[in-house]
Parts: C-alpha cells; structure tokens; sequence
C-alpha cells in the first residue's frame, strides 16, 4: 500500500474495506492517483475503486477469458493480477494483447469449421456492436427435421414434466432438487425447438457468417445475410436464368471449391496471402463513386464531341 493511503486511513479519511480494495494494484502512483480522483466523489465503493485502477486489464469472468481458459492463457505467458482481499473473481488478465491475440486465433478456428458450408464470406469480432446487420438481407432456411431418437427424448422429457408436476402440485414447497430437475426438463427442451437451419446451395454461396461470442463465453454464429451487392447481383444472375436451383448437382460442386473469405477484427485472415492471390474486391461505395465519375466523364467526352461535330458542319 502507499504510505500515503496508509496516512488518510489512519486519519480515518477512508474505510477499511477501501483500503483493502487499493491492494489489488502494487503500483502506488496508480494508487494514489485513482484516491485523488475519487476522494471527493460520492462514488468511492470498494468495487469501483478495483475497476478504476484495473481498467487496462480484463476480469477473470469476462466472456473472452472464459472461451479461451486461464490456463490456455497462463501457458501462453500470461500473467494474473489476484486480489488478496476476494478470492471470487478470479482476479485480472494483465496481458490484454496476448488475450485478444488467442481469442482471435480460437475464433478464426471456429470460422474454418463454419467455411466449409461454403458460405462467401465470414466476419469474426468478439463482439458485435448492435445493428451489425442493418442493411443486410436475411435469408430463410428450412429447420431440420428431427430424428425418431430426438421424438423419443421429447416425448419422454414431457412425460417426466408432467409427473413431477402433478406429484408436487399440491405441496407448499417443492423439494430443491426437484425444482433443479424441472429446470433441467426445460433447458433440454428449449434446446429442441432451437433446431439447425438447412439453407439452399445457392443461398450459401452468396450470403455470410458473423461469429462473435455470447455472454457465456460459446461462440455464436449468425447465419444466412446476403449483402447488398450480392443481393442485388443475384437478382440479375436471376432473370438471365444463371441462377441454380435447390437440386443442381453444379450449385454443389461449387460450394465444394469455393474459398470462404474470413475477416478477424476487420482485417482478413488470410494475410499476405490475399494480395498473392489476385486483387481483392473494391468495397460498394468506392465502385459507386467510380462509377459516377465515370458517367460524368463520358458526358463531357460526349458533348465535345458534338461541338466539334457541329463547328465542322456535320449534321449531329
């Protein structure tokens, strides 16, 4: 602790349980200067005092530690930050890059696995800000059906239910591990009305993937949203008749050797590679804005000519 912090408390400009919470960080400086912006404020509980003073590390229960394990990351060299005073969090990740550098490689490994549906492309963030995907077209697929084992299951979970109910329906209380079970019976449940999405060849190769991370730390991946472009340049695909059907063995066998482009952070994956490979895409607004400055050109090459047609005296 800073001598200084130690002098405020005895002079009993502090409580104990902040002072405690100041031990978190061994930096004094960093101490002090977190006491001097918040001694006069009316917000001075311990929790706020250990988040001001770790905002430049990520918590132990954050969902990006969580997907990647402390231990992945201890055996990477990176280092934790404990609090003496609560054992419960889990304390501190110090090394923020090397974090965001495993989570980035993990995730990138999960959107492999996804690429080989064939989708055109796929977006890889932790997280996504809201609205990620206005502007997009959603595509429809069709639910799988299921199985005669998974009708089984069902039928058998809802059986269970029902007994318990009318078990316990009269009792003033249910028995804790009762009330555990039924909770139990409904996750399981709700997890087969959650049922994977088959979608058409032809849909898959034009439309993407976003693979972020749910609250818990498990990927979530959003498929089926066709961009702009791709929406539009499949509905002329689609009136010259190119477009395959649902059936077409082609529309297979392309998804089968296309390249899914995957972008980590906003930055492709693929590296060096990309710009060996041939010329990337240029994005929808900068083509938009080539084009226009293109038609203005042609205008004005157009009227020159016409003028020089008509100071010659040729008929225009």
């Amino acid at each position: 602790m800073s001598p200084k912090l130690i002098d405020v408390y005895a002079e009993d400009g502090m409580t104990l349980e902040q002072l405690m919470a100041f031990t978190v960080c061994p930096d004094h400086k960093r101490q002090e200067k977190v006491w001097t912006a918040l001694e006069k404020s009316w917000e001075k509980h311990p929790h706020s005092i250990r988040r001001m003073l770790m905002e430049k590390s990520v918590p132990a229960r954050d969902k990006r530690t969580a997907f990647v394990t402390v231990e992945a990351y201890q055996a990477a060299g990176g280092t934790i930050l404990t609090d003496l005073f609560d054992d419960n969090n889990g304390g501190w990740l110090e090394d923020v890059p090397l974090l965001e550098r495993l989570v980035a490689e993990k995730l990138r490994a999960e959107a492999e696995k996804i690429a080989a549906e064939g989708w055109k492309w796929i977006e890889v963030q932790p997280s996504f800000p809201y609205g990620h995907t206005h502007g997009l077209v959603q595509i429809d697929g069709v639910p799988l059906d299921l199985t005669d084992e998974e009708q089984a299951t069902i039928a058998a979970l809802k059986a269970e239910y029902a007994k318990l109910e009318a078990t316990y329906e009269q009792a003033d209380e249910v028995p804790e591990d009762i009330d555990q079970r039924l909770g139990e019976i409904e996750s399981a449940l709700a997890a087969f009305d959650d049922r994977p999405v088959e979608y058409e060849p032809a849909d898959i190769a034009r439309a993407g993937c976003f693979v972020s991370l749910d609250s818990d730390g498990t990927p979530c991946v959003e498929r089926g949203y066709v961009r702009r472009a791709d929406a539009v340049a499949s509905t002329a695909e689609g009136q010259d008749g190119e477009v395959a059907t649902s059936g077409d063995a082609t529309a297979r066998e392309s998804l089968a050797s296309h390249v899914t482009v995957i972008t980590v952070g906003g930055k492709s994956a693929d590296g060096e590679e990309d710009e060996e490979g041939g010329i990337k895409p240029l994005p929808e607004k900068l083509v938009m804005e080539l084009t226009a400055h293109r038609t203005l050109a042609l205008r004005d090459a157009l009227a020159g000519s016409v003028a020089n047609f008509a100071a010659d005296g040729v008929p225009v």
